[in-house]
């Protein structure tokens, strides 16, 4: 499906539920405001229009939440164990692992940084981890693990369960790497 056909089927599915005329929805770093009656959705930050790859998450997002967000489980999976993505883990890994190996590897420490700039806060597990707030209900657990005589560096991004109950496979490979390259 094209960006323009499943961003007009998300404008639909919003139109649909009836809400008010515009909606902030805060992600990562940044809030935008999207007009449900104009069909727009614009950054706070930088009073850009949200590109169409950010723009159809952010739709999937606000489409879920005014139904009602689900609970966290507290239940913590790293994206192959998430049901349906088989195929999609060469992206995930390129889109979201390797980034974070990139960036991270040398000094895993240093992901704790970004505890000033984003929504996130440190969390117990490997040689560093982090959890970050992707949106309002979506947290986005980050570990890494430093190089030593017998392993290269690595890291992992686990979804609390419930993220399959917000997003599609695909979304959650988008979100990932929006979040590896928040941070």
């Amino acid at each position: 499906m094209s960006y323009e056909a499943a961003i007009n089927r998300a404008w639909d599915g919003l139109a649909k539920l009836n809400t008010a005329k515009a909606v902030s929805v805060k992600f990562l770093a940044d809030e935008y405001v999207v007009d449900i009656e104009a069909k727009k959705i614009l950054s706070s930050s930088c009073n850009a229009p949200a590109k169409d790859f950010t723009a159809i998450l952010l739709l999937h997002y606000l489409a879920v939440k005014l139904k009602g967000l689900p609970r966290l489980t507290g239940v913590w999976l790293p994206f192959r164990e998430l049901s349906g993505v088989e195929g999609y883990l060469p992206a995930f890994r390129k889109r979201a692992i390797e980034p974070l190996i990139r960036k991270y590897g040398r000094d895993p420490k240093d992901i704790l940084g970004v505890l000033n700039k984003l929504p996130a806060e440190k969390a117990d597990g490997a040689d560093v981890a982090i959890i970050l707030q992707a949106f309002q209900g979506v947290p986005v657990l980050l570990k890494l693990w430093r190089q030593d005589e017998e392993f290269a560096p690595d890291a992992n991004m686990f979804f609390d369960r419930s993220i399959t109950a917000i997003f599609c496979t695909e979304d959650i490979v988008v979100l990932a790497g929006f979040v590896a390259e928040s941070i």
